[in-house]
């Protein structure tokens, strides 16, 4: 799949943003603008802007395998922060949630909204009490309560989301032999 995705890319043969966001729309359902693009982050591990096929390999078996817990919660951890600082801020939290649960409206009652709901989470998620939430915060978080993995928003794919790309690999792999 990888020689599929990088057919036709600039000499370099790695997968840019626009590619992967089609890929993860397209055979993931995810559409969430920002974790779209911190999603292509994670994976674009030197932050050159394209995905190298150690990195594509990597990345993916961490997205779709999820055998490895700690890989899971740490790749979740750095979709989220989104200024890549170790930390997960309040300001981080807000923008998060604003684009993934208010679409429709953008008016100050939902924005009052998400700041208690950031705060709600803060006092979940914030072990060590110093306003906001490091890497160790949020994995001593989700492993007393698996389901703070997606906090923020959904990025990573559904079971069901999985077994059809792995489905895909398989068919396309028997139709090369």
């Amino acid at each position: 799949m990888y020689q599929e995705l990088v057919k036709n890319s600039p000499p370099s043969y790695k997968i840019d943003r626009s590619k992967f966001r089609d890929l993860l729309h397209q055979h993931f359902e995810m559409t969430d603008d920002i974790l779209l693009d911190r999603v292509f982050r994670a994976f674009d591990q030197d932050s050159d802007n394209y995905i190298s096929q150690e990195e594509w390999v990597t990345g993916l078996s961490t997205f779709i395998d999820q055998t490895e817990p700690e890989s899971v919660i740490k790749f979740c951890f750095m979709v989220y922060d989104l200024n890549g600082d170790g930390y997960i801020s309040r300001e981080e939290m807000f923008q998060l949630l604003k684009y993934s649960l208010v679409k429709q409206t953008h008016d100050e009652d939902s924005d009052e909204s998400i700041k208690e709901l950031v705060e709600l989470i803060l006092k979940k998620l914030d072990r060590d009490h110093d306003g906001r939430v490091s890497l160790t915060d949020f994995t001593t978080s989700v492993k007393e309560e698996p389901l703070l993995i997606e906090a923020f928003g959904t990025c990573l794919p559904s079971q069901k989301m999985r077994d059809c790309f792995r489905t895909l690999i398989c068919e396309g792999q028997a139709k090369k032999l």
